[in-house]
């Protein structure tokens, strides 16, 4: 067992049996469920509309070199600046240097999931520059010395009295203040910080080709804030998130806001198609757009895994999921949790040591369910189990056992043999790692094959 995984089981049963945990996270989760319906009484064909959009990103990843580069020629010749990056370390080093050429010494952020992937704010608080996480949630989160606990509610796990207690002792402000009272003081206290800031970072929802635009959705404005009042914006993106038309938006935005947040269409939506032009009076000066793989390519490089890349981020399935609904987000120890999590994160960070992660499921089909482009993601988790196994990231005692049964399966008289108690020592006893998280396997006495014969010589 990898170190990962032993890490993953030990926080997870911790957490399974943390019941005010589980009350907290099942609250909000709840009060998730009684919203949504109102969300998708929008559309007058749901299925119709899921697998419109689930074809649009079909052919958004099929032809993702030839959208990618038309939005790069677009949005170039608006004096944008593209900057293709491998892996975490290239897209790091890229804004170290844009940070240093700016003598950047405040950084404003708003969320973004993907700057979580490169661990953006450790780096830059090894360069000295302050990162200062705009949105509520994770403004709490960066607070708390946290991650973010859902792709969509970093917070989710904490209630509105954990809340108060952590803005009384990391900020001085008077205990047992109102969760719009808590509002105000992060407001006073992050517009400062917007005027102070040399740079910000924002990510993208999504990626627009035929105009050259990033598109952004959120309910609070930080990320407009963040993007707009900076003298230099840097954007953060996943080469996945492209889509083939602005025109397609008419379709996304409501897609996301009902399945992220239960809402017809987020507050704030915003499409960024270059710094500030000549005839404008506002936005930045300049801008970088940053396009991330890191290991994005390895998932399109599997015809089966590659509709993950579909996702466009709602965290649906994390809400429907009962094994997140158990354990919740930060057991993952990954950026990306949840069904969703399980399935890219072995292409992202290795198999080798994330294969644990697609049994962590019990393959009921809710995520799949839920999923407003309809990725067939409880198949795909089994997919990940099959690609772990070709990789040979799997015991000898494992292999051995599943090569003994295939052989005995195929064989009659190889069946027979043995009885059920001989069966039930080789199991329980030899093979022991089927047992470490069951029951005890129980062999009926005799194969069907053998009560067969029996019951038909009695004829």
């Amino acid at each position: 067992m990898s170190e990962t995984a032993a890490s993953f089981i030990a926080k997870s049963t911790i957490k399974a049996a943390d019941l005010e945990h589980r009350r907290k996270i099942n609250f909000n989760i709840g009060k998730y469920n009684a919203v949504v319906p109102m969300g998708k009484a929008q559309f007058s064909q749901l299925p119709e509309a899921r697998e419109r959009a689930k074809n649009i990103k079909w052919d958004a990843i099929e032809h993702l070199d030839k959208y990618l580069l038309e939005f790069e020629q677009k949005i170039t010749s608006r004096g944008a600046t593209v900057i293709w990056a491998e892996n975490t370390q290239q897209a790091l080093d890229e804004i170290g240097k844009i940070c240093a050429a700016k003598n950047c010494k405040t950084l404003v952020k708003s969320k973004s999931m993907v700057t979580e992937e490169i661990h953006l704010n450790q780096y830059l608080e090894d360069l000295g520059i302050e990162s200062v996480e705009t949105d509520l949630g994770e403004y709490i989160q960066q607070l708390d010395g946290e991650p973010p606990y859902h792709i969509v509610t970093p917070a989710m796990h904490k209630s509105k009295e954990d809340v108060a207690k952590l803005f009384a002792d990391k900020l001085g402000v008077p205990s047992g203040l109102s969760p719009e009272e808590l509002t105000q003081v992060a407001r006073q206290l992050l517009r400062e910080k917007y005027i102070q800031a040399e740079v910000g970072v924002t990510g993208g929802n999504f990626i627009l080709a035929d105009v050259g635009g990033i598109a952004i959705t959120e309910n609070e404005g930080n990320a407009r804030l963040s993007c707009s009042m900076p003298n230099t914006h840097i954007v953060v993106v996943g080469i996945e998130k492209v889509l083939p038309s602005i025109n397609d938006l008419s379709l996304f935005w409501p897609l996301l806001g009902t399945y992220g947040t239960g809402q017809k269409v987020t507050v704030y939506n915003s499409i960024i198609t270059g710094p500030r032009q000549a005839n404008e009076t506002d936005g930045p000066q300049e801008m970088y757009v940053i396009l991330l793989d890191n290991g994005r390519t390895n998932l399109l490089a599997n015809p089966t895994s590659r509709e993950a890349l579909y996702c466009i981020r709602c965290g649906a399935c994390l809400n429907a999921c009962p094994v997140y609904k158990n354990i919740g987000g930060h057991s993952y120890e990954t950026t990306y949790s949840g069904p969703i999590g399980k399935v890219i994160t072995p292409y992202l960070s290795g198999m080798q040591d994330y294969k644990h992660l697609s049994y962590a499921s019990s393959l009921c089909g809710n995520c799949t369910e839920v999923c407003p482009v309809r990725i067939n993601l409880h198949e795909l988790l089994l997919d990940n189990r099959h690609e772990a196994v070709l990789q040979g990231n799997s015991s000898l005692a494992e292999r051995i056992a599943w090569k003994t049964w295939k052989q005995s399966s195929l064989n009659r008289n190889m069946m027979n043999l043995g009885s059920g108690k001989l069966k039930n020592w080789v199991v329980n006893k030899i093979f022991k790692g089927w047992t470490t998280n069951r029951n005890n396997l129980d062999f009926s006495p005799k194969t069907f094959n053998e009560m067969w014969r029996e019951y038909r010589s009695d004829l």
